[in-house]
């Protein structure tokens, strides 16, 4: 309780509010009710002090009245072993999201994923049963990669197609969201007010904290365009027939 600390630690009446702010604001202590947090947000100028407290109404809005102060206790991480089919499901969830993984992606991934050298390893294994591929198909990044067959002619496609010129806005909480990692450019935050703009599958347009950025020279017309499809949520540009 407060008068108990206040006894203990023989520190002033102000004192011990700030070093009770402290710790509360560091995640340290807390109180068995809401009147100390209360308490705490009053600026010093308009809280009572102890000698002018009149009746109980005046005294409930005070530190004193908070209740019972206790230390948090904080339970220490327990580590888990990662067995060898939790490592494979994952591999094959990567595969099914991006068709093709590397070492590079998992730096967008969450950090509690197993380290690539496990998913090396369950790829490898994969790859000599011949459920993936293994192969170079993102160009310009070392290391090895591997793919799902059903992926490599898309890829191929994608490769061989003409431009067609298409935009696409999509937010940087999206797994696509790959500037940074495996395309080239300044990393956009993963959240979902941020947003990237796509052509033909290249990033040419940031919208990161309202702040608008050019990943290419662009006229003032491109310019606006590109602006309006980043203020869009979800906005997709029908590519033109090509005949």
């Amino acid at each position: 309780f407060f008068d108990e600390l206040l006894a203990g630690t023989h520190l002033l009446h102000i004192e011990l509010e700030e070093a009770l702010a402290e710790l509360v604001a560091a995640g340290h202590i807390n109180s068995d009710s809401f009147a100390g947090l209360r308490a705490l947000l009053v600026p010093q100028s308009k809280r009572p002090s102890p000698s002018r407290r009149r009746g109980r109404r005046t005294a409930l809005l005070g530190i004193a009245d908070a209740g019972r102060w206790s230390l948090v206790r904080r339970t220490p991480p327990v580590a888990v072993e990662t067995g060898s089919e939790t490592v494979e499901h994952v591999a094959r969830t990567l595969l099914r999201r991006y068709g093709v993984i590397c070492w590079r992606l998992l730096a967008r991934e969450a950090d509690w994923l197993p380290p690539w050298r496990e998913l090396l390893r369950v790829c490898q294994r994969l790859e000599a049963r011949g459920e993936i591929r293994g192969g170079r198909f993102i160009a310009g990044l070392s290391g090895e990669q591997f793919a799902l067959p059903e992926a490599i002619a898309p890829l191929r496609a994608v490769r061989q197609r003409a431009h067609a010129g298409a935009l696409v806005a999509i937010s940087g909480a999206d797994p696509l969201n790959l500037v940074g990692s495996i395309v080239a450019g300044n990393t956009v935050p993963a959240l979902t007010g941020s947003r990237i703009l796509y052509r033909d599958g290249l990033p040419i347009a940031t919208l990161v904290s309202g702040n608008f950025n050019a990943l290419e020279a662009m006229d003032a017309a491109a310019e606006w365009k590109a602006k309006s499809f980043l203020l869009r949520s979800g906005e997709r540009e029908p590519a033109p027939a090509i005949v």
